[in-house]
C-alpha cells in the first residue's frame, strides 16, 4: 500500500546536515504535518467524540526506511495539552522525543511541536498513540512501518500487498467520562466492543487475488484486553515481531496482547469467496468479537454463517504459542549481519531486577503499583529536570529493585541504571489476569516465561540462543516472564503496564540509564526546539 504524496514527502540531502547536534550525511528525511482535532467518529455505530489527525481516525500511517529521519510537526488544536508517543521506535540517545510526560513537555492548546526522530538501525511494525489525559481511549493512534533498506534482503518473497490492522477493545463512552471514573478512584467497566482499523464488525475489507501472498501487520492498540486474531480457513506464517524477523512458524490463530505488533503472511489459496477475519477477546469473562472481510477479487459469495471460533481462556495454549515465537538467526535485521550474530546468552548479567504489580486503595481511591510504588507525575518532565540539574523533582532509587512487601504508597518513582550494563528483569504476576509490559527506548530478549514464582533456578529453562527480541511482553496469570536488556541507550525511559487504566493510575516508573561522560556520542543535547515547562520553563536549550 503506497503512501499518499500529500502525507509523506521524502528527499535525500547531498551534504551533511545537523540533526540533534550530530552531523548526518546522505540520510533520507521524511516530513509530516499533522493537525490534531476532535471530531465525530462512529467506531461501534454510536456517535462519539474522537481524536482525529488530519481528519483521520485512525491517524495517518507512517512509512519509513531504516535510518530515515522523521520530522513530524504536530499542531495541537485540542482545548487541552497533548502528546504523542512512539511505541517501539527506540529514540536512540534521544529520550527527549519519547512523547511521555516523564520526558517531554506537552504541546499546549493552539501550539505546535516538531518531533525529530531517527529510526536508527530499526525495521518492523510499530505504532504511535496519545499518552496524556486518557486520550488513547479517544483515538489519535496510527501505524508505523519501517522497511529494510533495499540492499538488505528480507527472509521471504515480496508480498503482493502490505496491509495494516489496528485492533483493540473500545468504549462507546467519551474518553473524558472514562478519565473522570478513574480520577474518582473507580475501576473502568468492561469495554463495549472491538474495533478493527477504527471500525466495527464487517466494516473493513481487504481484497486479495487468488494464489497471491499478502503481509498483514497486526497491532493491538487497545486499552486492556488480549485479543486472538484468525482468518477463516486460512493459515498464517509469522515473519516479524516488533522489529525481529522470526522463525516462520505457521498458526491458525495468533494471540496479540496489548501493545504488541506482529507481521504474518497469508496466501489466498482457498475457493474464491469472502472469508471472515475474526478478532476476539482472550481470558475475559465476557467474550467480545469483531470481524473484517477477506475478499477474493473474483468472489461473488459474501460471508455467511457463524464467525469461526477461537481460543478463550486456555492459558497453556497461549503460553506454548508464545514460547514458539523465536528469532530467525540467519536473517539480516536492519544491518546485513545475521540477527544471531549477537550472542546475548554468553554475556554475564550484572544486575537482576524483579518487578511485581499490585492493586490497592490509597486514600480510598483505586491505584496500581510496581514494587509497592504507585507513580505520580512531577511538575516537570524528569528528563528535563535531570538535564538542567533541577532539584526536588525526582529521587534516584525511589523504587526498589525487588518487591519490598510494603504497603502501597505514592511517589515519582525513578530507578537508576548504568550505561552499558547488561541486566535481567523478571516480571512476577500474582494476579489472575494476563499482564502486558513495555519498555521505551529498547528492544529486549524474552528469555523465559512459566507458571508459579520465579527463583534463580528458573534460569535453567531460559532460552539463551534464539529468544525473540521485542519491546512489549505478556506475563500470564500466576506466572513470570524474564527478559535480558543491554542498556546501550542513555536516557530516561518509561517502563509501564500497557493496560492503560493501570498505567494512568500509577503502574509505571522510569529507568534512568546514566553515564557521567557528557558526550554527543552517548546522548544528544536537549533539542533546540524543545518545549520547556514546569521548573524548566525559561531555561536555555543552548546549555544546561
Amino acid at each position: 500500500m503506497a503512501p499518499k504524496p500529500a502525507e509523506l514527502w521524502c528527499f535525500y540531502v547531498a551534504l551533511a546536515l545537523g540533526f540533534m547536534g550530530i552531523a548526518i550525511a546522505d540520510s533520507p528525511y521524511r516530513f509530516f504535518d499533522w493537525n490534531v482535532t476532535y471530531g465525530d467518529i462512529y467506531p461501534l455505530g454510536v456517535r462519539q467524540q474522537g481524536i482525529l489527525i488530519n481528519g483521520q481516525f485512525p491517524g495517518p500511517e507512517i512509512y519509513a526506511v531504516t535510518n530515515d529521519n522523521l520530522y513530524i510537526n504536530v499542531h495541537n488544536s485540542l482545548p487541552e495539552p497533548f502528546l504523542l508517543s512512539w511505541n517501539g521506535v527506540q529514540q536512540r540517545k534521544n529520550s527527549y522525543q519519547d512523547g511521555v510526560y516523564g520526558t517531554t513537555c506537552p504541546i499546549p492548546p493552539g501550539k505546535n511541536f516538531t518531533y525529530r526522530i531517527q529510526v536508527k538501525d530499526q525495521i518492523g511494525t510499530y505504532f504511535y498513540f496519545p499518552s496524556l489525559a486518557f486520550h488513547k481511549a479517544a483515538g489519535g493512534f496510527g501505524s508505523i512501518r519501517v522497511l529494510s533498506r533495499p540492499l538488505i534482503p528480507v527472509p521471504f518473497p515480496e508480498p503482493a500487498a502490505d496491509y495494516t490492522l489496528l485492533i483493540g477493545d473500545w468504549y462507546t463512552a467519551n474518553h473524558s467520562i472514562l478519565k473522570t471514573i478513574l480520577d474518582g478512584g473507580h475501576r473502568l467497566p468492561n469495554p463495549n466492543g472491538i474495533v478493527i482499523n477504527g471500525r466495527g464488525p464487517q466494516a473493513t475489507t481487504f481484497t486479495v487475488e487468488k494464489g497471491k501472498t499478502y503481509r498483514f501487520r497486526i497491532t493491538n492498540v487497545g486499552l486492556q484486553h488480549s485479543l486472538n486474531f484468525r482468518v477463516q480457513d486460512h493459515e498464517m506464517t509469522l515473519v516479524e515481531v516488533e522489529g525481529t524477523h522470526t522463525m516462520q512458524n505457521t498458526y491458525s490463530s495468533l494471540d496479540v496482547h496489548v501493545g504488541q505488533s506482529y507481521s504474518v503472511l497469508i496466501t489466498a489459496n482457498q475457493p474464491s469467496r469472502d472469508f471472515y477475519i475474526a478478532v476476539s477477546t482472550r481470558f475475559a469473562s465476557k467474550i467480545l468479537n469483531s470481524t473484517a472481510i477477506l475478499h477474493y477479487s473474483d468472489s461473488t459469495t459474501s460471508v455467511s454463517g457463524p464467525i469461526p471460533g477461537g481460543p478463550t481462556n486456555e492459558i497453556d495454549w497461549s503460553l506454548n504459542q508464545a514460547r514458539s515465537v523465536r528469532t530467525n538467526l540467519t536473517a539480516s535485521g536492519p544491518r546485513p549481519n545475521p540477527q544471531g550474530s549477537y550472542h546475548y546468552g554468553l554475556i554475564n548479567i550484572s544486575r537482576t531486577i524483579k518487578l511485581e504489580s499490585s492493586a490497592a486503595l490509597v486514600d480510598r481511591k483505586q491505584r496500581y503499583a510496581v514494587n509497592s510504588v504507585s507513580f505520580i507525575p512531577a511538575d516537570t518532565p524528569l528528563k528535563l529536570a535531570d538535564y538542567f540539574n533541577i532539584d526536588g523533582v525526582f529521587r534516584i532509587g525511589s523504587i526498589p529493585d525487588f518487591p519490598s512487601g510494603k504497603k502501597m504508597y505514592l511517589d515519582t518513582s525513578v530507578m537508576g541504571a548504568d550505561y552499558r550494563a547488561f541486566i535481567e528483569i523478571v516480571f512476577q504476576n500474582h494476579e489472575n489476569i494476563v499482564q502486558s509490559w513495555h519498555l521505551d527506548g529498547y528492544s529486549f530478549w524474552v528469555v523465559g516465561m512459566d507458571g508459579g514464582v520465579w527463583t534463580p533456578a528458573s534460569r535453567e529453562q531460559y532460552n539463551l540462543r534464539d529468544a525473540v527480541s521485542r519491546c512489549t511482553t505478556q506475563v500470564y496469570p500466576k506466572s513470570w516472564t524474564a527478559i535480558y536488556v543491554s542498556l546501550d541507550n542513555v536516557g530516561m525511559w518509561n517502563i509501564r503496564s500497557e493496560f492503560w487504566a493501570r498505567q494512568y493510575l500509577g503502574q509505571q516508573f522510569y529507568l534512568r540509564v546514566y553515564t557521567p561522560v557528557k558526550s554527543l556520542r552517548d546522548e544528544y543535547n536537549v533539542p533546540d526546539n524543545a518545549l520547556l515547562c514546569g521548573k524548566a520553563a525559561g531555561r536555555s536549550t543552548a546549555s544546561p
